[in-house]
């Protein structure tokens, strides 16, 4: 992709508002049951192809906008700039990484991580479902599985994306997963490259709910733990904390 100067940029976001403004301003009541079916499918085919300017735009400020210009993280910066929650903008960054143009060190353009599938967005054929789905298929994939492999999978996944809905695509995904990774993730090295803790956002009462993946080691020391700590009559607030069982 050549260089566009500021002026393209902005004369095409011009006619693009333009042009929404007058779509939004027209009635479907001459359409029939067939054409409105076909100019729904039109509105998402465009909004799915807008992800991919999006993307480029992220990948971006990711690359060139640091935190004393952004006036935090990335992710703060597009949750208040775009009145989006924290988590929808980490959602973006990552699927900007993934599916966005980037730069080597040296300034050329690379092609995106998982190309296929960028190329079916933006075309229109696949939405965040699908993407959703894609993504989480190569989160799982084991590391050791070779680039060839990868890049097959994508084009395939791609492939099937952009004529089937995601919970069917789900389905053909695990079925493509059993195939490459068919004893499951058991080893240690997979285990901690999925580990970790992430809290959500602070509730009113200043309480946060956790979620993430512990390893089997920590599990079985934390149920341990619970057994005593969590006990009936264990650790009771009043009138004296203990950890032994009060009797009734």
């Amino acid at each position: 992709m050549g260089c566009s100067s500021r002026e393209e940029i902005v004369g095409v976001f011009d006619v693009l508002d333009a042009g929404l403004d007058r779509l939004c301003k027209l009635s479907f009541d001459v359409f029939t049951t067939p054409e409105r079916l076909r100019a729904l499918e039109r509105l998402e085919r465009v909004a799915r192809r807008l992800r991919t300017p999006g993307h480029a735009l992220i990948n971006q400020l990711d690359a060139q906008a640091g935190e004393e210009v952004l006036g935090g993280t990335l992710r703060s910066a597009l949750a208040d700039r775009l009145r989006i929650t924290k988590a929808d903008a980490s959602r973006r960054i990552a699927e900007a990484a993934d599916l966005g143009e980037r730069r080597a060190l040296t300034g050329e353009p690379l092609a995106p991580l998982l190309s296929q599938t960028a190329a079916a967005q933006r075309d229109g054929l696949i939405g965040d479902g699908h993407v959703a789905v894609i993504r989480g298929f190569f989160a799982h994939l084991p590391a050791e599985v070779d680039l060839g492999t990868r890049e097959a999978a994508d084009a395939d996944l791609a492939g099937k994306a952009g004529g089937h809905r995601p919970d069917e695509l789900a389905k053909y995904a695990q079925r493509i997963m059993d195939l490459l990774h068919p004893d499951g993730e058991f080893s240690d090295a997979e285990r901690a490259r999925k580990r970790g803790i992430l809290l959500g956002k602070q509730e009113f009462d200043g309480m946060s709910r956790p979620s993430g993946l512990v390893t089997p080691e920590l599990r079985a020391a934390t149920e341990a733990m619970l057994a005593k700590l969590a006990a009936a009559g264990a650790c009771h607030p009043a009138p004296t904390p203990t950890t032994t069982r009060r009797s009734s």
